[in-house]
């Protein structure tokens, strides 16, 4: 690990983002709009990890583009999601949340400058 203790390999970093989100959603209330919520923030964290092996092993930079545009709609996704979970009234929760919704605000951005870098070459 590097940079803060966060992986420099990406693979790694979007399965420790979705591994995490996990870990996370497992001590939450279980609340009507939770349940909702958290299905799709286990769906798009997931996402970003499955998209990205994609896009590392894409056979053209179009499907490249793609995936990794992907990853970043995806990751944008879980930001939101995290958002909306009501943590309760625990504030290691709603600390553990606020830590993931900046990861996921990392990784969009990540992914947008490897979109633009990409789409210049």
């Amino acid at each position: 690990m590097e940079n803060g203790g966060k992986p420099r390999d990406l693979e790694d970093r979007t399965f420790l983002f979705a591994e995490s989100a996990r870990g996370f959603v497992k001590q939450l209330p279980g609340t009507v709009s939770n349940t909702e919520d958290v299905r799709q923030l286990v769906r798009a964290s997931g996402s970003v990890a499955a998209n990205w092996i994609e896009a590392d092993e894409a056979l053209s930079k179009k499907d490249f583009l793609m995936r990794a545009k992907i990853c970043r709609k995806e990751a944008k996704e879980s930001r939101l999601f995290l958002r909306l979970i009501d943590a309760g009234l625990s504030k290691g929760d709603v600390t553990n949340r606020d830590l993931l919704a900046t990861e996921a605000r990392e990784l969009a951005l990540i992914f947008a400058a490897i979109i633009s870098k990409s789409g210049r070459s």
